[in-house]
């Protein structure tokens, strides 16, 4: 009884104060301008760093893209590591003048072991000196033409991590793709965004986002290999006392899945690698927090927090407790009411998320009105699909799988 009672004020205490913290941030990034920089010379000199797996379709756009870019093209370098390709993705960057290095390792597999080979490489081989700072983008992201010189000029105002604004290139394919296009326009424009506002650090997403020489540095190139190195890589930052800045003028598109199956894998590695964020950087950022009163520590302590997980121990608990009469089922049942309702509320809240990001960012969503519509509809279930998928990832050993891209079509869309 009393075990069931600290789980509903805990859940309570967490689950309120990430709402009031998610209105906050979105009030922010509705009536709050957009932190912008002033223009910078374009002196710097940046490595790309891109991680690719069979990505001979798309891996040529990106390029073209980044060789488009208003920056002066002596100044960026690419840098790709084919990691365990079986195609010709090596032999078309090569043909496109880019520096590739080969890796073959099934032991060790993913995005985060293949960023360590690479930069491993450039610091033996003395050129990862020569870069001021280091993008990283996936193989089938798209560049707007101005991405890197609106970078530049975060990078010359002092921020030495920069996370960018994350689009879509095919938000518009079906709800699945418009779930989890609107998803990523959400946290760039109502979080990251309200974060710079607030004077808190980023979350840097798991692509389009750059980290200085002396972050290289400090972490000997690149150590993280959890299934979200991305968060990992926030954390770290964060427990380091960095400010991660954001540069919404920045725009980087995605591609995201349109089958649902494969979204599901996709979002189950995610789920799985929040859980060993929290195993391994959850007590020190709350640490942090409590002794540093360090916002940001807060911040990202309610975003990696398991709440599926509590919710599913708290039932069970709940059902387990009834069974053996020392809690009735009747106030089980009042209980489960309460979530049940919670959830219908939650579904009109996740439209209301859905409908104000189209809102506010209709210039940047390529997608008919109709269907726009029917995204906003649709993104409920979408989220609510989180919930089994991260059930699953408490217990599943869920592995880092290549997501198929479809570049070409995209591209001439």
């Amino acid at each position: 009884m009393v075990l069931l009672s600290i789980l509903d004020v805990l859940m309570l205490i967490l689950g309120g104060a990430s709402l009031v913290y998610q209105v906050v941030c979105i009030l922010a990034g509705l009536f709050s301008k957009q932190i912008g920089f002033p223009a910078a010379p374009m002196d710097k000199r940046y490595a790309v760093l891109i991680s690719a797996r069979n990505e001979e379709g798309v891996i040529g756009n990106l390029i073209d893209s980044i060789r488009a870019q208003t920056y002066p093209s002596a100044l960026v370098d690419i840098w790709l590591v084919a990691d365990n390709c079986t195609d010709d993705t090596a032999s078309v960057v090569r043909a496109k003048g880019c520096n590739v290095v080969e890796r073959f390792n099934t032991e060790q597999i993913g995005k985060g072991y293949a960023l360590t080979y690479l930069l491993d490489h450039m610091i033996d081989t003395g050129v990862a000196e020569n870069y001021d700072a280091y993008f990283v983008f996936d193989a089938d992201n798209l560049l707007d033409e101005h991405y890197i010189e609106e970078m530049n000029k975060a990078f010359h105002a002092g921020f030495r991590i920069l996370t960018s604004y994350r689009n879509s290139v095919n938000l518009s394919d079906n709800w699945v793709s418009s779930g989890s296009a609107l998803w990523f326009i959400r946290e760039s424009r109502f979080l990251n965004n309200s974060r710079m506002v607030f004077g808190s650090s980023c979350h840097v997403g798991g692509t389009g986002f750059m980290f200085s020489r002396e972050v290289m540095q400090r972490n000997k190139g690149w150590k993280f290999h959890l299934l979200t190195e991305d968060l990992e890589f926030t954390m770290d930052s964060v427990l380091h006392g960095d400010r991660i800045g954001y540069c919404g003028t920045a725009i980087l598109y995605d591609e995201q899945p349109v089958d649902f199956a494969q979204s599901w894998r996709q979002r189950l590695r995610w789920s799985k690698g929040f859980l060993q964020v929290f195993r391994y950087y959850g007590p020190a950022l709350i640490q942090r927090a409590v002794r540093e009163r360090d916002f940001s520590a807060v911040d990202f302590t309610l975003l990696v927090c398991p709440f599926t997980v509590l919710s599913v121990a708290r039932l069970l608990l709940g059902c387990l407790f009834a069974a053996f009469g020392f809690v009735t089922w009747t106030s089980q049942l009042s209980s489960l009411v309460s979530w049940v309702t919670g959830g219908m509320l939650g579904a009109l809240g996740m439209m209301a998320i859905a409908a104000l990001t189209i809102l506010a960012e209709r210039d940047h969503i390529g997608a008919s009105n109709k269907e726009l519509v029917a995204y906003v509809l649709s993104f409920p279930i979408y989220m609510f699909s989180y919930v089994p998928i991260s059930f699953q990832a408490v217990f599943s050993k869920a592995e880092w799988k290549p997501i198929a891209h479809r570049g070409e079509e995209n591209a001439a869309a």
